[in-house]
């Protein structure tokens, strides 16, 4: 297993020393899942299995038939190969967009379902996509980005117009969800699409024996014209499928949707971590029947099998988390609230994670990494340490540094510094200058900032002696990844 591991962490460094090379700007950033130590031929031999078993049909998957027209949507071009055994892989970067969806009897007629006193959820994947990400599996890169575009941006829909994008799915299904994504996104390519509805999330938490998550504060709400009855505890949890929908759907907060978002990205992170697990790969056959009738996707079994194989040899600093930037606006009486896209931004993010326009923004791209608004959060009980930190960072040239009293409720043994805006180049400049910490590229951190820095009990041990400092930036400088 730690030969596995090394001869990987080698390759990367190969592969860091070329990339530097080619253009300082590729950088490969720390991040969010924990390491498995797999053979890559058990990996693929399960994933092969596991597939193969639940059919053999091109699109096993395959709810939804789309027309020609619809067809065409999607980037027709080759995205798997086959090795000496004949096992499929990646041949080049794929998107794929997901849509979780939530249909409830209020939303189709009458006669499709049978009136049972309330709005109960309805199987189908014709309704609002109450969340929606576009995923990036690379193998030249070697990674995964994930781009989460809250349900409330506003965008234009062809045929439709102007309008939060979650309309998309219900207005055209998956063909139009994805032209309107790629419209939103300077014409990325999307290559497939998946739709997963509530009912199928909760089997799936259920079929993988529940799931340990962090809950970050206690979550109560009630709508009794949906039997929707959240009522969940901060603290860490094991959520069964119940409570994992609660966790999901809880959105009666300060940032509303945003924070659902968030919310999103660590339940995501717990998720892929688990699903990961050898256990869980073996149980695969069982774990997708039990889910399939409430999944569509047009990947084929080649592809599922292919993309399965790439990920579950992912670690911490493979994968990437993302928010659609934006900011909200300030409705008026009787008008809709919006998240508000910056468009300046999405290029940016677009440029440096998903390869579009990237000539232009390698030619073009100066971090200024002095000029970041960085937000230092920390434990009530670490405020002074947080100060300290704010402090360190101005005279260092961090004008824009400030105390952040949105405080995260538990100890951090290690500092965390997140590119909330996906910039991970600026933020491993900010790391190197700090001395410590894990740069992150996500978005769980203080939204209106450009980096959020999580104070760990690393920060006091590192400057417990001042006189080090310098000999801690060297040190830990060199352990940043370009």
């Amino acid at each position: 297993m730690s030969e596995g591991k090394s001869k990987r962490q080698s390759n990367q460094y190969q592969h860091q020393n070329n990339s530097k090379k080619e253009s300082s700007l590729k950088f490969n950033p720390r991040w969010l899942f924990l390491g498995f130590g797999f053979s890559a031929i058990a990996v693929v031999s399960a994933s092969v299995g596991a597939l193969l078993a639940l059919s053999l049909s091109k699109t096993p998957l395959r709810q939804a038939q789309l027309t020609p027209a619809e067809e065409a949507v999607f980037n027709q071009e080759e995205t798997v190969t086959f090795d000496s055994l004949q096992i499929p892989k990646l041949s080049r970067p794929v998107n794929i967009l997901v849509l979780g969806i939530k249909v409830l009897t209020s939303d189709v007629p009458e006669q499709a379902h049978p009136d049972v006193g309330y709005h109960a959820l309805v199987n189908s994947f014709e309704g609002l996509s109450d969340s929606m990400l576009l995923l990036r599996f690379d193998p030249e890169k070697d990674n995964v980005v994930v781009l989460s575009i809250p349900r409330d941006t506003k965008t234009l829909i062809p045929q439709r117009g102007v309008t939060k994008i979650n309309e998309a799915n219900a207005l055209g299904g998956p063909a139009l969800a994805a032209e309107s994504v790629s419209n939103l996104l300077d014409d990325v390519s999307v290559d497939r699409y998946i739709r997963i509805n509530i009912q199928g999330v909760e089997k799936l938490i259920d079929a993988l024996g529940g799931l340990n998550i962090y809950v970050p504060e206690n979550m109560k709400y009630t709508d009794h014209s949906q039997h929707l009855y959240i009522d969940l505890k901060q603290g860490q949890q094991h959520l069964d499928g119940e409570k994992a929908i609660q966790f999901l759907r809880f959105r009666y907060d300060a940032y509303g949707d945003i924070g659902r978002v968030q919310r999103q990205q660590s339940f995501m992170r717990a998720l892929v971590e688990q699903t990961l697990s050898p256990r869980t790969i073996l149980r695969m056959p069982d774990i997708l029947n039990v889910v399939r009738s409430h999944l569509d996707t047009n990947l084929t079994t080649n592809e599922l099998i292919a993309l399965a194989a790439f990920a579950a040899q992912k670690n911490r600093s493979d994968v990437k988390m993302v928010m659609l930037p934006g900011d909200f606006n300030t409705p008026g009486e009787g008008e809709l609230s919006y998240w508000l896209p910056n468009h300046d931004k999405i290029s940016e993010v677009m440029a440096q994670h998903f390869e579009v326009g990237s000539n232009y923004f390698s030619a073009n791209y100066q971090s200024d990494s002095h000029n970041l608004k960085i937000a230092v959060q920390s434990t009530k009980d670490d405020q002074e340490v947080a100060q300290k930190i704010v402090q360190y960072l101005k005279d260092n040239g961090y004008s824009r540094a400030y105390f952040s009293y949105n405080y995260y409720p538990h100890n951090l043994p290690e500092t965390k510094i997140i590119a909330q805006q996906g910039d991970n180049l600026a933020a491993a400049q900010l790391r190197a200058d700090l001395g410590v910490g894990e740069v992150v590229v996500e978005s769980t951190g203080v939204i209106n900032s450009d980096v959020t820095i999580q104070v760990g009990s690393d920060w006091s041990r590192s400057h417990a002696n001042p006189a080090n400092d310098n000999d801690n930036n060297e040190n830990n400088f060199q352990t940043i990844s370009y």
